[in-house]
């Protein structure tokens, strides 16, 4: 008996959490950049019963990605979707962030927007930073949503003078997720299958870790205290939130987006944080 397939691209905290909730009872295609990190995580979901299949995968090559979906495709119907792949801002210099967090998750939806199966669902975890900067012009955003992935990263603007740093790219990155998202699912409805974002805030992960004790750990720490939660979050958070939103009860949700921050960005308008630019 063939079993639906779901496909988890990065295997780091929140998309483990997302397989263990969404995988049981189904293959699990597994992938990440990290050979370590995949082999690992596909060992500890495979002790405890998961059916996982591992490969390696990197969302800036189109001949990965698209390697990828093929090999899920030959596993069984492709019912799930989600990429958590991504870098932050302490992690890379703008150019890489801007290729992994923007044109590889333009081509994971590309190319898994091909084999998804009718009544399928994708999600892409994104990033509150997407909802920190103001609405870029309308032509630029248009173009952002649009554009062949092979062409986003030629855009005027994502070029040297209007990304002047790693933060701006990872805000602007994280905009042109949703606005990506929005656009597929248009392409993604043709089949039958829906795709929405997830875009959370501080998410105890090592991640996280890193960038809270980097030099800029005191912006985290600042957000989390402004927050009217006044706390970070675990991913089992963001993975229950994922499973409505891939699951039958989320039948009429496609191009939305969900924010899961604890209300820091509702604490950035309320002007109790700076507007980061």
């Amino acid at each position: 008996m063939t079993r639906d397939v779901i496909v988890v691209i990065g295997a780091g905290g929140i998309g483990q959490a997302i397989a263990r909730r969404q995988g049981f009872g189904k293959t699990i295609l597994l992938a990440d950049w990290n050979d370590d990190t995949l082999a690992k995580a596909a060992a500890d979901l495979g002790s405890v019963g998961y059916a996982v299949v591992a490969q390696q995968v990197d969302v800036t090559s189109r001949g990965a990605v698209r390697a990828l979906a093929e090999r899920a495709e030959a596993l069984g119907p492709v019912m799930q979707v989600i990429n958590t792949a991504g870098l932050s801002p302490n992690m890379a210099p703008v150019e890489k962030v801007l290729e992994v967090d923007l044109y590889g998750s333009a081509v994971v939806f590309e190319e898994f927007g091909k084999v998804i199966a009718p009544g399928g669902a994708g999600l892409i975890i994104s990033s509150m930073a997407g909802h920190m900067m103001r609405p870029l012009p309308e032509a630029d955003e248009r173009q952002l949503a649009h554009a062949p992935a092979d062409e986003l990263l030629a855009l005027p603007s994502l070029q040297a003078d209007a990304i002047p740093n790693t933060l701006v790219a990872y805000m602007v990155a994280k905009r042109a997720n949703i606005l990506r998202m929005q656009a597929e699912a248009m392409r993604w409805g043709e089949r039958g299958a829906r795709v929405n974002a997830i875009s959370p805030g501080i998410i105890v992960t090592p991640l996280a870790a890193h960038e809270l004790n980097s030099e800029i750990g005191g912006i985290y720490r600042a957000m989390v205290e402004a927050s009217p939660s006044r706390r970070m979050a675990p991913p089992e958070e963001v993975a229950i939130a994922a499973s409505f939103l891939l699951g039958p009860d989320a039948g009429f949700i496609t191009g939305s987006d969900l924010l899961i921050d604890g209300g820091v960005i509702a604490a950035m308008r309320a002007g109790k944080l700076p507007t980061p630019g």
